[in-house]
């Protein structure tokens, strides 16, 4: 790997100062350097490049924050799946496992060839309104539609494959990736599901019924959620990060990504002793 990503999270010192020290390790070493433009204004340095073409130039890209800065780039993956290897310097630290006392060490075992990839699959959601295809987004985590904070209960008529599944009376939807499963989803009720399984999970949130729980779809599942609530305040999110309001009679339509994105994690990695020490998984 010739050539290094770095982003950090901005408003984290921390974050920064240790992109500062890595940038400088790296160039030691021999690696080219890139910086997102984020991080290189924080930094008061030049060159930097928005996320999309610093993952298309680069062989690796290191995240230095939390979970929620490793979803905001996977998002600019641009459908090239280039490794990234997340430092924690955020909350949970699901997806960004690494210590910051240890980066130094885990890059130099990537430099060295001593890691494995994890691929993670996406979705891509479509908005559609007066059948025409408005917003385009693609999630790794989760793609979720919320009413607002003064709105009443949802109506959205759900199909998978063409087929009526059924229309939810409820918060809102959340259609995730096994990755997501651990997040919002989680907290709806949803299944935990190993990352490797390609599936996509579909949870309501806060059905007023109760005959509607969540349901595991298959990989190769086209998912179409209308919303049919009467002015309403109903919002779209993806990853928590971005999105759009929505109107009535919208069409949300959700499948799996043809791309994915790749994490690196070292040999001895498993999903599993991150329930145990993250979600704290058997504890009594």
């Amino acid at each position: 790997m010739k050539s290094i990503g770095l982003v950090a999270k901005r408003n984290r010192p921390e974050a920064l100062a240790l992109a500062r020290r890595l940038s400088v390790w790296l160039r030691r070493r021999r690696r080219a350097v890139l910086l997102d433009d984020e991080t290189a204004a924080a930094l008061r340095l030049g060159g930097g490049v928005d996320k999309r073409e610093l993952m298309r130039r680069v062989d690796l890209v290191v995240v230095l924050g939390g979970d929620g800065t490793l979803l905001s780039v996977a998002r600019h993956s641009g459908g090239r799946p280039v490794p990234m290897l997340g430092v924690n310097l955020g909350g949970l630290g699901f997806l960004t496992d690494v210590r910051p006392e240890e980066a130094f060490r885990a890059i130099e075992r990537v430099l060295a060839g001593r890691y494995r990839l994890e691929p993670r699959g996406m979705l891509v959601a479509s908005v559609v309104r007066d059948g025409r295809r408005v917003r385009r987004f693609q999630a790794l985590n989760d793609v979720v539609i919320n009413k607002g904070a003064l709105a009443r209960i949802l109506d959205l008529a759900t199909s998978v494959d063409a087929v009526p599944l059924c229309t939810y009376k409820a918060d809102g939807l959340i259609l995730a990736t096994p990755t997501g499963s651990t997040a919002y989803s989680l907290s709806a009720g949803g299944p935990i599901v190993e990352p490797s399984v390609g599936v996509v999970l579909l949870s309501p949130i806060c059905p007023h019924t109760l005959t509607q729980r969540p349901i595991v779809l298959p990989g190769r599942a086209r998912i179409r959620v209308a919303v049919r609530s009467p002015d309403e305040d109903v919002v779209l999110t993806v990853d928590g990060q971005e999105g759009m309001k929505l109107a009535s009679e919208d069409v949300v339509e959700v499948r799996r990504a043809r791309n994915h994105v790749l994490l690196v994690r070292s040999p001895a990695h498993s999903f599993f002793e991150l329930l145990r020490t993250k979600l704290r998984w058997g504890e009594r």
